[in-house]
């Protein structure tokens, strides 16, 4: 696994695995040009697990080319995350149990109707799991002396 970055492979994992903040994905659509979508992820064996509607914009992409860009980080300072590049994978499978994860981690018992609206269209969900092929990781919350006494430590969200 090629990682850059101020940041070691298992730092990048527990971030991965701790942050609520959405996975933005990007592919290259028909027309050359870049789409970046937000996705509920689940981080687990160092791959992330998301779920689309099977006729979604993205996964129709997705059939065509696996080739995708991601990027995990909050939009407001200090500026710290991590991006990469990978490979996803669709499946029918496991769409139900990846769905009622992400729920529990993004809504965590809040919004029970989006829950019930998400969940009612449970069987026409794929599964999309990406495999990431390289990391890079930054952190400038020292620059921005919001934590200059950690500057070391790895954030937690």
């Amino acid at each position: 696994m090629k990682t850059n970055g101020p940041w070691e492979l298992a730092d990048i994992h527990n971030w991965l695995g701790d942050s609520r903040y959405p996975l933005r994905v990007s592919c290259v659509g028909e027309d050359g040009y870049p789409r970046v979508v937000s996705l509920w992820y689940i981080f687990r064996d160092g791959k992330f697990h998301c779920v689309s509607h099977r006729n979604s914009p993205l996964v129709k992409l997705l059939r065509k080319s696996p080739k995708v860009g991601f990027e995990v980080s909050p939009n407001q300072p200090p500026y710290c995350g991590v991006r990469g590049q990978g490979d996803a994978a669709l499946t029918g499978e496991g769409a139900a149990d990846t769905l009622l994860l992400a729920i529990d981690r993004y809504l965590g018992g809040g919004s029970q109707s989006l829950a019930r609206w998400l969940m009612s269209r449970v069987e026409d969900e794929v599964t999309i799991t990406i495999t990431p092929g390289r990391f890079f990781s930054w952190d400038y919350r020292y620059r921005m002396d919001e934590q200059p006494a950690q500057r070391d430590q790895v954030p937690v969200t």
